[in-house]
């Protein structure tokens, strides 16, 4: 096992294992607890998701916050619900995952160049995290961001896109967020030699059951991050 990897082992185990947010831990106990009447017989995981995928990630993908009765039950990030529905068979196309479902822990999946993590690593309440519970989770998303030093990051929605870049904010690299405005296909040149920021609409049912969300759209994206990564280390898209 790499050294990197092993670092991501165990910051995996300190996500899993914190109590930051007494609300959040508050409402993904509940959840757990109480549970949806279509996995009345499951076993929830009821705690924090850590980040998933390959230790060596050129792509990071950053989505919202696990669902209370996605990841929150599943343990697995976008594992489990729609959003990992519609998110794993767009990656399965594009060749960055070995199969298009994701469905629990032990499915066998293998992401490809892939390391997905949330801003919010607990499901939170009507799926709107507060802005201090970003703040909190905000360390472990830089230390992912620093073992695996990825050279292209894909926010799934505005909240991901500024969590990110909230943490450039923060380490002087940017003075403000202003000028990055979000958008689905945005993609941002950003000072320094962090990775290229990506947009895209964030794969909730909200968006894809009502056509503002095609796979066709993020089979674009995808493809073109694709193009990006097999260039040079400081190439453009």
């Amino acid at each position: 096992m790499g050294e990197s990897q092993t670092e991501l082992r165990i910051l995996e185990d300190q996500v899993i294992h914190c109590r930051k947010c007494p609300r959040l831990v508050e409402y993904r106990e509940k959840v757990a607890k109480e549970k949806r009447r279509a996995f009345r017989e499951c076993t929830y995981w009821g705690r924090p998701v850590p980040g998933f995928g390959d230790p060596r990630a050129e792509l990071f993908i950053l989505g919202l916050a696990p669902a209370a009765h996605g990841g929150n039950r599943t343990g697995r990030v976008f594992t489990g619900d729609r959003s990992g529905d519609f998110l794993y068979a767009a990656l399965y196309e594009a060749g960055f995952a070995n199969q298009p479902t994701s469905l629990r822990r032990s499915d066998g999946l293998a992401l490809k160049n892939v390391f997905i993590a949330a801003a919010v690593r607990c499901a939170p309440p009507a799926n709107k995290p507060l802005p201090s519970e970003i703040l909190n989770c905000r360390g472990y998303l830089e230390r992912e961001l620093a073992l695996l030093r990825p050279r292209v990051l894909l926010a799934l929605g505005k909240i991901a896109w500024d969590a990110y870049l909230d943490i450039l904010k923060s380490e002087g690299v940017i003075a403000s967020r202003a000028k990055y405005v979000f958008a689905h296909g945005a993609m941002a040149k950003l000072p320094g030699d962090g990775p290229r920021l990506v947009g895209v609409y964030h794969p909730s049912q909200q968006n894809t059951q009502t056509g503002r969300l095609t796979s066709a759209m993020y089979a674009v994206i995808l493809t073109r991050i694709q193009k990006l990564l097999a260039e040079p280390h400081r190439a453009s898209i």
